[in-house]
C-alpha cells in the first residue's frame, strides 16, 4: 500500500460518521412515535455494530488466523475503546431525541470529538513536548468552530398551519 493508503481510511470514516447523525435521526423518525424509540433505534446500531464489528473481524481471523493469540490487556483496553464508542452513539441518539438537530449535532460532535482526543492522546502516550503551534492552532480552529455553530446554530422554521384545500402556488424561475 502506498503511503497515503490511511488517508483512505480517514476518508471512509469521515464519510461514515458524517452521514450517521442524520441517518440515525431518520431512522428515530421513522419508527413508530412512543417513548423508547430511542432505545429501538440505538438497538439497530447494536445489530450494525454486530455486523460489522464481530462478523467481519471473526471471518478475516478464521480465514487469515496469524496464531498470535490474544492479550489480556489489548482485549481490556479494546472494550473499552467500543464502549466509549457505543456511549458516543448513544449520546448522539439522546442529543437528538431531546430536541438536538443533525445539522448542528453532528458538527459539535465532530468539532469536540478532535479537542478530547488531543488531550487523551497526549496524557496516554505521555507526549510531553508539545506539537507544532500550527496543529495546535487547528484544534483551537475546531474549538471555535464548535463554539460558533453552538451559538448559531439554525432554528426550525415556525410550522404553517394547515388549510383545509391547498392552495395552488406559482413558481417564476429568473435566470
Amino acid at each position: 500500500m502506498s503511503k497515503y493508503a490511511w488517508l483512505f481510511f480517514v476518508i471512509g470514516a469521515a464519510l461514515s460518521w458524517g452521514a450517521y447523525v442524520p441517518s440515525i435521526h431518520h431512522g428515530q423518525l421513522a419508527l413508530p412515535a412512543g417513548a423508547n424509540r430511542a432505545f429501538k433505534a440505538f438497538l439497530f446500531v447494536g445489530v450494525a455494530y454486530f455486523l460489522m464489528a464481530v462478523l467481519v473481524p471473526g471471518a478475516i481471523l478464521v480465514t487469515r488466523p496469524d496464531n498470535a493469540g490474544f492479550a489480556r490487556h489489548g482485549m481490556i483496553v479494546s472494550t473499552i475503546a467500543g464502549a466509549l464508542g457505543a456511549m458516543g452513539a448513544l449520546c448522539v441518539i439522546f442529543a437528538l431525541r431531546w430536541g438536538g438537530k443533525p445539522i448542528y449535532v453532528a458538527p459539535l460532535v465532530f468539532a469536540g470529538a478532535p479537542v478530547v482526543n488531543v488531550i487523551v492522546s497526549t496524557i496516554w502516550d505521555r507526549t510531553y513536548k508539545l506539537p507544532d503551534w500550527r496543529f495546535l492552532l487547528g484544534i483551537l480552529l475546531a474549538a471555535v468552530g464548535a463554539a460558533l455553530v453552538l451559538r448559531y446554530k439554525p432554528t426550525d422554521a415556525p410550522s404553517a398551519k394547515v388549510s383545509a384545500a391547498p392552495a395552488e402556488t406559482s413558481m417564476t424561475a429568473t435566470h
